[in-house]
């Protein structure tokens, strides 16, 4: 029998990581506890090593990872275990940003597994502030709001960054350098210069920002959010290289999806986010930490174009079939598919082929398993659903749920 004893589900203790630039009180809102007046960034509901949740089963709370250590194919399934090895392929999380978070690029899996192999061979140690691979991973993402969200994501078209720049009347060069050569090799020489300017620079983009923003127009939203962000990290480099982006603001069930090699950053706003079980991140600033400008450019793709605001899709089988209570944030990601229920009183099937987190982000859902045992999903609690021990049913009038598993 599975670790978690006879049921094919078991609620969920998340850890809280408490990062600067968090909410003190979004996620203590949806959880239903009492805010500590420190920021709470994030949820992580999952396996990862490094704060892996707590699973509720007959030997009491225990860790998920080592759970799933201890019995690989009874937690996630031969299947999943064959495809992505012995470790949930998936990290789930809910983000609560008050303030922008560091501006950031994902390696590929190439990228990854040869940067990894380069750090430990030169003896990098994992807990050192200059390293850069801590696993040999890629990390996919998708985020999607749960109200109004901002975020950077991509390189904007260059025509349209050297408007910009004309709007601000600052980095002429730049602005020219984007009109009359190949957008291929000046954006990477852009962002080594703007993460090599002088505080002379800063200080002149940041007042232009200012006054940009107050006079209105098409820009002075994103000058807006610049500004902020120069508030925010005040002399920070990352400042030019922001410039340089798309400013995206979504509203609730708007979702992103960010690949390998997209310079993004989330500036705030609440949302979930599912990823590939990976901690690797390359920074290009806002942030205090290490910026390895010759490795971030090294894996960003230098792309332009306008970022694609996912609509979902009603799914036509499975959980919801025939009722268009469950929509799909589709991504070509293979580790991860996230999907939102709204169920109502009648039950609706779901049916646990791969391993499964559901998070209750509004009302209370019920899961009942086909013996008739029941498990109230009240907003802010979450279940692991362990495959092939299914279908379950869930129900829940007013209930708003969101459903990782993998792709």
């Amino acid at each position: 029998m599975p670790p978690l004893g006879p049921l094919p589900f078991a609620l969920l203790q998340n850890p809280v990581r408490r990062y600067a630039w968090g909410s003190p009180t979004a996620i203590p809102a949806l959880t239903g506890t009492a805010p500590d007046g420190t920021p709470q960034a994030e949820l992580w509901l999952g396996a990862h090593p490094s704060a892996p949740s707590l699973l509720s089963g007959d030997a009491g709370p225990q860790p998920l990872d080592r759970l799933i250590d201890a019995d690989p194919d009874g937690m996630l399934g031969p299947d999943t275990v064959r495809r992505f090895g012995p470790a949930l392929p998936f990290l789930f999380k809910v983000l609560a940003a008050d303030r922008a978070l560091s501006l950031q690029v994902h390696p590929t899996r190439a990228q990854a597994e040869a940067g990894y192999a380069a750090e430990q061979a030169r003896g990098v140690p994992p807990d050192a502030p200059e390293r850069v691979f801590k696993d040999r991973g890629h990390k996919p993402e998708l985020i999607c709001s749960l109200g109004d969200f901002e975020a950077l994501c991509g390189f904007r078209p260059a025509a349209a960054t050297a408007r910009l720049l004309d709007a601000l009347g600052v980095l002429s060069p730049w602005a020219t350098a984007l009109r009359t050569r190949p957008v291929e090799a000046v954006l990477p020489e852009l962002l080594r210069s703007g993460l090599h300017a002088d505080a002379a620079e800063l200080a002149a983009v940041t007042d232009s920002l200012h006054r940009t923003a107050a006079a209105g127009g098409p820009y002075a939203a994103s000058c807006a959010a610049y500004a902020r962000l120069a508030a925010e990290y005040p002399g920070d480099r990352g400042l030019l290289a922001a410039l340089l982006l798309n400013h995206v603001r979504l509203t609730a069930g708007q979702a992103l999806y960010l690949d390998a090699g997209v310079p993004h950053a989330y500036l705030r706003g609440v949302g979930v986010e599912l990823m590939a079980n990976s901690d690797n991140v390359l920074r290009c600033g806002l942030t205090p930490k290490h910026v390895d400008v010759d490795g971030l450019l090294a894996v960003t793709s230098f792309r332009t174009g306008e970022p694609e605001v996912l609509v979902p899709l009603p799914l036509g089988d499975g959980a919801g079939s025939g009722t268009g209570v469950e929509v799909e944030f589709p991504s070509p990601a293979e580790e991860f598919r996230l999907s939102r229920l709204r169920p109502g009183a009648a039950s609706v099937r779901v049916d646990l082929p791969t391993p499964q987190i559901l998070l209750c982000v509004a009302g209370q859902a019920l899961l009942r398993a086909p013996g008739g045992a029941g498990l109230p999903l009240p907003a802010g609690a979450s279940a692991y659903l362990r495959p092939g021990a299914g279908p379950v049913e869930l129900t829940g009038p007013g209930a708003e749920l969101f459903r990782a598993t993998t792709g």
